[in-house]
């Protein structure tokens, strides 16, 4: 797998203008967290499918467009739940076929709505990893177009214009902090903010901590994955990609429990009734925790990804 360059998320930028919504950026108030920084919000939740994942999905199936390469079997893919509703949506946009191959453990609030975007849904295994088996094998006996959910340059850099975004936004921009399940949203803003001079601040819960492990281990390697975050960051393998991206200079590695996951989460609804999945908690929760992993200097201008929203909001206090 070749390297994602700050050209790759250039090319993706211009290929899906006006066919995403652009990123809203909310400011949290002095006090809200520890330390005087300045902290952004940015409500990347409110993209096309409820997550960032739209982006990558429609930069990777009008590539193939625009190549002439989609073919009549349409696209597979396997996925936790964002990156199949993101797929099937692009699918829906490009008139062609989506079969997603989603584990049992899905949440049936993205199951459903998969269904209603017009996805052939597969239900295979408990993790994701089964889910891809079934989904490449379903590839090799139909030729249909196998995208995956992050380890692919035309996924990642659709990712990436997500913090072109926030740049434009936000001038003097110091950090962005993004939580990391297999590293597709990682590695597309990590390098771009690189490309840019600004640091990344990767977080993943402490039980689901692909990208850390391979850090440790110098090479992707299996994890456990264990965690309330599992259902939208609960890749067992890192991609090479990201771990590349991850040993550059200007990124930080940082793990968080569940329990501060879960109460980040909740604050978000509590101060701003935002319903977020316990992935997009996870990014705040490296911030907020009392033992926060990241302490931002006073003056530093933060911005943190609220990745997606695809999530029951039963289970959320009123």
């Amino acid at each position: 797998m070749r390297r994602l360059t700050y050209d790759d998320i250039k090319a993706a930028t211009e290929r899906i203008t006006g066919r995403v919504r652009p990123v809203t950026l909310a400011p949290v108030d002095a006090g809200s967290v520890p330390g005087p920084c300045e902290m952004w919000l940015a409500l990347e939740f409110m993209q096309h499918t409820g997550s960032f994942k739209a982006r990558g999905a429609q930069n990777f199936i009008q590539a193939h467009r625009d190549a002439g390469t989609l073919p009549d079997a349409g696209v597979t893919i396997a996925s936790g739940g964002n990156a199949g509703l993101a797929c099937a949506w692009a699918a829906r946009q490009q008139g062609i076929a989506a079969t997603v191959f989603v584990p049992t453990t899905a949440p049936a609030v993205k199951v459903a709505k998969l269904r209603s975007y017009g996805a052939d849904v597969r239900l295979v295994g408990t993790e994701y990893a089964e889910a891809l088996a079934a989904c490449e094998e379903f590839a090799a006996d139909t030729g249909a177009l196998a995208s995956h959910a992050y380890d692919h340059p035309l996924t990642a850099a659709g990712a990436g214009t997500l913090l072109e975004e926030i740049r434009d936004r936000l001038p003097g921009l110091d950090t962005v902090v993004v939580a990391v399940g297999g590293g597709g949203l990682f590695t597309g803003v990590a390098t771009a903010a690189r490309y840019h001079g600004i640091r990344t601040v990767a977080v993943e819960p402490q039980n689901c901590r692909a990208l850390n492990a391979a850090l440790e281990a110098g090479h992707p390697v299996d994890v456990t994955v264990d965690s309330v975050a599992a259902d939208s960051l609960g890749a067992r393998r890192t991609s090479t990609m990201a771990l590349h991206a991850a040993q550059q200079d200007g990124v930080r590695s940082t793990l968080v429990p569940d329990s501060e996951i879960i109460r980040a989460r909740q604050a978000l609804w509590d101060h701003r009734r935002v319903a977020v999945e316990h992935g997009a908690g996870t990014a705040l929760a490296a911030l907020t925790a009392a033992e926060a992993p990241y302490r931002a200097a006073p003056g530093e201008k933060v911005a943190v990804v609220l990745c997606g929203a695809n999530t029951d909001p039963s289970d959320l206090v009123h």
